[in-house]
């Protein structure tokens, strides 16, 4: 899949009043634009966000280039983007090495799924969470490899090649599924390791969710991993997965609800929390906050301003088309916190 640029807003110029009180550029008579670049994880619930911000505020315009976690942190590094977005946390090297101090604003929450194209199979199999990573470490190569079938009691399961598809991508969803496995098998963690970009044991490469979802679907054998929407759109079946209580648990609106509900009361200050293979016996293992990326103190105060109109509007009004998109709404605790972190944002 090539770049996706969304441009919302419409060249009429006019006074608007903002939403969440602010009062600046997303009020002003003047026409902004304001480009922002990076995880394709959040793609449908920005790509909504940003429509209906755009009719409330006709006078802004709000560009998003879906290309990857990676890219995205590359981007507003080189300063050629406003904001950038991603689905796993800067390290500390990365926030040391841009111009200046930058800001995680968690957005909402999401869980990544295994995808898979398992001849015959019609029904949703269960992944125990070691032989996931076996799967993924090239140390499982059949379908009907005892691990699967031992989970999997009275599914048919035919005897074709496992094909391993992943992300080619920078990306935050890649950063999301190897933390959860790197937890669950040393061997994953010594091997592969956590980051946006890793050495694959194995597999064929897939730009973006959208590639990895077409790829899956067109390959008998496949397994891959997406953001629960991309299942969902694809029509692609998913598999449930088993979590740190040893409870098979299906990604859904309330699993990952479950998995953030602990971690929210240990919220740090920079809001680079991994919630991945949480305590609680309904929580989906595989989740993960995502956040937008932000500088402290950009050159540009009128876009700044409306940057975080903006982010206070999706915090509140903008949450509530989180869940037919897939997502789970922030915790208002977590609401609460980046409110009062969006006032050292300066503007």
């Amino acid at each position: 899949m090539g770049i996706v640029l969304l441009a919302f807003g419409c060249a009429k110029q006019e006074t608007t009043t903002s939403t969440s009180g602010t009062s600046s550029a997303a009020s002003s008579n003047e026409r902004l634009t304001i480009n922002g670049a990076g995880a394709t994880f959040p793609y449908p619930i920005y790509s909504k966000w940003f429509s209906e911000y755009g009719k409330k505020h006709p006078n802004i315009q709000i560009n998003y280039q879906s290309i990857g976690s990676g890219g995205g942190i590359k981007q507003l590094s080189a300063q050629t983007v406003f904001f950038g977005a991603t689905d796993g946390p800067m390290t500390d090297e990365q926030l040391k090495s841009a111009p200046g101090p930058i800001l995680h604003f968690p957005t909402v929450l999401g869980g990544v799924v295994p995808i898979y194209n398992a001849p015959g199979v019609k029904a949703q199999l269960n992944f125990p969470a070691k032989t996931l990573a076996d799967i993924i470490l090239g140390r499982i190569t059949k379908w009907n490899d005892p691990a699967i079938g031992q989970a999997n009691p009275g599914v048919a399961l035919p005897a074709t090649d496992i094909a391993v598809v992943h992300r080619s991508d920078g990306s935050g969803t890649t950063y999301i599924f190897v933390d959860f496995l790197s937890k669950v098998s040393p061997e994953f963690k010594q091997k592969v390791g956590v980051s946006t970009s890793v050495q694959w044991p194995v597999g064929v490469g897939a730009k973006g969710n959208e590639g990895v979802s077409g790829l899956v679907k067109q390959t008998p054998g496949a397994i891959g991993y997406v953001e629960l929407v991309y299942a969902l759109q694809n029509k692609i079946a998913y598999g449930a997965v088993q979590n740190k209580a040893g409870k098979y648990v299906t990604a859904s609106l309330e699993s990952v609800t479950a998995a953030a509900s602990s971690a929210a009361a240990n919220m740090p200050d920079d809001f680079r929390l991994s919630i991945t293979n949480g305590d609680g016996a309904d929580a989906y293992p595989i989740s993960s906050f995502t956040w937008i990326l932000l500088y402290q103190n950009p050159p540009d105060k009128k876009r700044s301003a409306a940057m975080v109109d903006f982010m206070k509007w999706a915090l509140t009004d903008g949450q509530a088309f989180a869940p037919n998109l897939g997502y789970a709404p922030l915790p208002k605790s977590v609401v609460d916190k980046e409110t009062v972190a969006l006032e050292k944002v300066a503007r």
